[in-house]
């Protein structure tokens, strides 16, 4: 029996996961969407096989599965109907999750369950596999364009000038819970590697805004008693949003098709 999906937002990451879902995934079918621009959302729906409604983002819990592709702001609103209902709840915006963990209880108590999707990461079942033994450190090293990484919080609040940079500067360094705090639409992805192995405080951090990349870059770098390991990736950013890699929508759909297949590789 097919499964439906709602998603809220339709920018660089719930629009692509909404055509792929329209052009046929099977197992599931998307019957909604929630968009901040209603004029915008119609245009972009107008040629969808089979237009799914748009409704308030606490409607989206009509569906079996509810993904999170908005603004951090509406983070909440969206998780929280979700979970009540007893949904099965995927957030892209994981770095909003980490301050949240009461979201978690609540699930606990709803029969809810919320799946964190690998994103524009790499190596998470490495991680998780690791993080079921003694692991030393978690370290991951983000190189983006500066442009990327503009208007974020963290250099707001230091006044950091990321324009007109001739070589890379290090902007932040510390752990998961403050990257993501402090950069929370650029690096979901230490929030979704600090899930996956020694928690948020542990996994360290660096941000750097490069002006010699035009990718978004992460390395990951694990010591554990299992395994020491590095991983790199290259992802290329958005047109639509710089701060988000292309690789993150299809991931999205990968972690939905997942919930419905038959056979599924990895953890």
């Amino acid at each position: 029996m097919s499964k439906t999906v709602a998603i809220g937002g339709l920018g660089a990451i719930g629009l692509p996961l909404a055509r792929a879902l329209d052009a046929g995934v099977e197992g599931l079918t998307l019957i909604a969407v929630a968009a901040r621009d209603h004029a915008k959302a119609e245009a972009n729906l107008a040629r969808f096989r089979s237009r799914p409604r748009i409704v308030a983002l606490e409607a989206l819990a009509e569906a079996d599965i509810v993904v999170e592709a908005a603004p951090a702001a509406v983070f909440e609103s969206i998780a929280r109907a979700a979970i009540e209902a007893g949904r099965i709840f995927v957030p892209a915006s994981v770095g909003a999750l980490l301050p949240r963990m009461h979201l978690v209880a609540r699930a606990r108590a709803t029969g809810a369950r919320i799946v964190v999707p690998t994103g524009a990461l790499l190596g998470l079942d490495a991680v998780r596999a690791a993080a079921e033994g003694p692991v030393e450190s978690v370290t991951m090293v983000t190189r983006k364009p500066p442009g990327g990484l503009a208007g974020a919080p963290h250099l707001k609040r230091h006044g950091i000038d990321v324009s007109g940079l001739t070589e890379p500067l290090l902007v932040f360094q510390g752990n998961a819970r403050d990257a993501a705090a402090g950069f929370p639409a650029n690096v979901n992805v230490a929030a979704a590697l600090a899930l996956a192995g020694i928690g948020p405080l542990r996994t360290r951090v660096e941000i750097w805004a490069d002006p010699g990349v035009t990718r978004n870059i992460h390395t990951i770098k694990v010591e554990a008693a299992a395994a020491r390991f590095s991983m790199t990736i290259e992802n290329v950013p958005s047109e639509d949003n710089p701060r988000t890699g292309k690789l993150t929508a299809l991931s999205v759909l990968t972690c939905l098709r997942g919930l419905v297949s038959t056979l599924k590789v990895g953890s």
